[in-house]
């Protein structure tokens, strides 16, 4: 009789536990839904601010006004980081056409991907050659490459429904397009846009040019989707039509800028840390609203959900709004450096970088066992329709707080739509669903106080 009292007094204070984790977890819905703040955020955000690339004035006019709405939430340690952060120039709008005869030309739509050098002074013509890889580069050879524009077609796969899986089959054309072409004595570098739709908006992105010197460097822009379908088209009636293109980027000396912190302190474990972030910097084409204000005004608004349902973290949690994660990745390694120096045992970090659509649940970087955890509460979020629980990434500025025991973890909105904004002008306030964007704040308070509530894995 004893053991049978035991076992029903066991299933009593778990259905209790499951019970109050719940209604915590109805109450922070209910709050976001109807009471939320991160709406109002993204709107001055991205319509007083606007777009916010690294350096720039409007970067630093987004630190200002994130720390004074965090100072307004009554936490306990509000704080700006310093890191220093690459400081590159779009110039004056880039023009570009297709030239089939002389005098007969297309304008088409371009921007200089990001990092990328200007065209010499009043353009550059040359005839194009398409690949849709570096291997096809490698095996035409330079006696058909030098002295020409290369041409990088290769679309984002679109029979694979993990629209991030697409991306990365083809951003290496991307980033490393110049690098490789110019091996092969490439004049410049036209990348077809990572863009699952067929529009007219090119979308921009980090490049690199490794180690080569400034002489060795060639220019580069992406073109967009629907000029890329034509400028290809044509190629295939007239192999010797040119393309003009002309951009007045540049890279300057780097500057200071900051990560903006803010935390309330924990109750009982002070010294074990959970944060939440996006990047306060996006690219400067449209005004960064779903990449990544979406993730800057749902982490915000998960601290003050947390105040609002009245919940006391054990734990201290912070929001992090990194610098730099576009072109350099300055702000999450500052974080991560400072960290460590201080001994910080950060046990989960979560990050919301993937817009602000509507969210289907979390991938996890972990053990088997705290993802065990994880799956434990899978239950709580399909009342919302959050289902999505799987291991895999998590996020690029979470990444250097990983450890052998700590969880990452990377809010994983529906993300179908995600790339018609990406990186382009066309990423506005307007692209964002105010009901979205909440369900993902909600969705993220409540991973973080349950993980406040039961910390890791045993």
């Amino acid at each position: 009789m004893r053991f049978i009292f035991l076992l029903f007094s066991l299933f009593f204070v778990l259905n209790t536990t499951a019970q109050t984790d719940a209604d915590v977890l109805k109450t922070i819905y209910t709050t976001s839904l109807t009471n939320g703040q991160s709406y109002q955020w993204l709107d001055h955000l991205s319509n007083q601010i606007g777009g916010r690339l690294s350096g720039s004035l409007n970067a630093e006019r987004a630190v200002e006004y994130t720390k004074e709405e965090l100072e307004k939430l009554g936490l306990d340690k509000v704080w700006l980081q310093p890191v220093m952060v690459p400081k590159w120039v779009r110039g004056a709008p880039e023009f570009a056409f297709i030239e089939t005869a002389p005098g007969v030309t297309k304008t088409v739509n371009i921007c200089a991907l990001g990092g990328s050098i200007a065209t010499p002074f009043g353009g550059l013509k040359a005839q194009v050659v398409e690949v849709k890889s570096f291997e096809e580069l490698e095996a035409l050879g330079k006696e058909n490459i030098e002295g020409k524009i290369v041409f990088f077609n290769r679309p984002m796969q679109a029979d694979l429904i993990n629209t991030f899986e697409a991306y990365g089959g083809c951003s290496n054309q991307r980033y490393a397009g110049a690098l490789e072409a110019s091996k092969y004595g490439a004049v410049g570098v036209l990348v077809r846009s990572l863009n699952l739709r067929h529009d007219n908006f090119p979308h921009t992105g980090s490049m690199t040019y490794g180690d080569l010197s400034l002489s060795e460097r060639i220019p580069s822009a992406a073109i967009s989707t629907n000029h890329a379908n034509e400028l290809s088209s044509m190629l295939a009636l007239n192999k010797d039509l040119k393309f003009y293109f002309s951009q007045t980027c540049q890279q300057l000396k780097d500057v200071q800028s900051y990560n903006v912190i803010g935390e309330i302190t924990g109750s009982q474990f002070p010294n074990e840390y959970i944060i939440v972030g996006g990047h306060l910097d996006s690219w400067d084409l449209g005004d960064g609203a779903h990449d990544d204000g979406a993730g800057v005004v749902q982490s915000m608004e998960v601290l003050r959900l947390l105040k609002e349902s009245g919940i006391k973290p054990k734990r201290s949690i912070r929001v992090v709004l990194f610098m730099n994660e576009e072109n350099g990745l300055r702000g999450a390694k500052k974080y991560a450096e400072v960290a460590k120096q201080k001994g910080e045992n950060h046990i989960f970090s979560l990050e919301s970088d993937s817009g602000g659509f509507t969210p289907r649940g979390f991938s996890f970087d972990c053990s088997d066992a705290n993802f065990n955890q994880v799956l434990t509460w899978q239950e709580l979020f399909k009342p919302y329709l959050i289902h999505y629980f799987e291991k895999g990434y998590s996020g690029a500025d979470v990444g250097p707080l990983k450890s052998d025991t700590n969880v990452l973890a990377g809010l994983r909105p529906d993300s179908q739509r995600y790339f018609d904004y990406h990186h382009a002008a066309n990423d506005t306030f307007d692209a964002v669903n105010k009901r979205e964007l909440e369900l993902g704040a909600a969705t993220m308070a409540s991973l973080v106080y349950l993980f406040d509530m039961y910390g890791l894995a045993k």
